[in-house]
């Protein structure tokens, strides 16, 4: 008869009868009183009872708990009043004390999360509010749980729904967020714009430092060039005249110096008067013969240190006498008239 009992029926208040058999469900405890005192917390299950002498005198639910914190008005640290409502989650984890240690947990969770809320926003800013929104469901989370740990309730935590600021503080705030973009565009367009001065200038500098090296590399090899050409003029106009030394120490040199010096006396004497009016001329321009004999003294007096020299360490060799070379000159414009 006890399995095949129907469950009990609830009174107007909303607690069970004790009919003796009671099924109790998961994630309830009843708390029973016998003769008007506790007894004892009925698990969930199959549980008996004394009829009339045991009573259920309240039942607690074991699950997480929603509850809607209304609406209401606070004031930061500031003085911009704020209405602010959220969210509060809990959880029933003493029967006994939830029971015994307040009368309405949920009123008084739901006043003292409202009451926490109002001195956590005084004690920060407008920005910080919104910033630190966070920290704020923490410390409200952590000041009911210290508050209701006599009552066997326990906050899981704790969260702002909406926040509204008044109108015109509303539109401060817009204007404070557009003035501040502005100011971060401003900032980015500036610091592009540096930034391009700087590239731009890195760009100029590495181009003069390349055409510095460039040029200078040019001028170093110009330099060597010009070098090597002055060292292979030296060495072709020591090679000549080590040619031209040889070629008067030979026999009859002498006599073909004398007919370069006349070859070059009438060709200097033909280009007179090409280039300018104004002339230097010798007393004896026309006298071809004493031009040359001077021109020969000239050199015979220049290369006689070398051939008393010459004498010194060679010993003299039998030469055929030749005649001079102003007389063989003389011949030879004879024969030429």
């Amino acid at each position: 008869g006890a399995w095949l009992a129907p469950s009990p029926c609830r009174l107007s208040s909303g607690l069970p009868v004790n009919i003796g058999v009671l099924f109790v469900p998961q994630q309830e405890a009843w708390v029973v009183e016998r003769m008007g005192k506790f007894h004892r917390i009925l698990e969930p299950g199959l549980n008996f009872l004394i009829p009339l002498l045991d009573r259920i005198r309240y039942v607690q639910s074991l699950k997480e708990i929603v509850i809607n914190v209304p609406e209401q008005s606070a004031v930061t640290l500031d003085n911009v009043t704020l209405q602010i409502d959220g969210v509060l989650y809990l959880r029933v984890m003493d029967p006994y004390k939830a029971s015994y240690g307040v009368e309405d947990p949920e009123y008084a969770v739901t006043q003292l999360a409202q009451t926490t809320m109002r001195s956590e926003l005084g004690k920060l800013s407008l920005d910080r509010v919104f910033r630190e929104r966070e920290s704020l469901n923490a410390n409200i989370v952590d000041a009911i749980n210290q508050a209701s740990d006599y009552w066997g309730i326990r906050c899981l935590r704790y969260e702002i729904k909406d926040i509204h600021v008044p109108p015109r503080v509303k539109e401060s705030m817009q204007m404070q967020v557009e003035a501040e973009r502005r100011k971060r565009a401003m900032v980015l367009e500036s610091e592009g714009t540096r930034e391009s001065a700087i590239n731009v200038a890195e760009g100029q500098k590495q181009a003069q430092i390349l055409a510095s090296e460039a040029e200078k590399a040019e001028q170093i090899n110009k330099a060597a060039g010009e070098a090597n050409a002055v060292l292979v003029k030296a060495r072709a106009k020591a090679e000549a005249i080590q040619l031209l030394a040889a070629a008067l120490a030979q026999q009859h040199g002498s006599a073909a110096a004398s007919l370069s010096v006349a070859e070059q006396y009438v060709s200097a004497f033909s280009k007179l008067a090409k280039d300018s009016n104004t002339l230097l001329l010798p007393a004896n321009a026309g006298d071809v013969t004493s031009m040359v004999a001077q021109a020969l003294g000239i050199y015979s007096t220049l290369t006689k240190p070398q051939a008393v020299k010459t004498q010194e360490e060679v010993p003299p060799a039998r030469e055929d006498p030749q005649p001079p070379p102003v007389d063989m000159l003389k011949a030879e414009e004879t024969s030429s008239s």
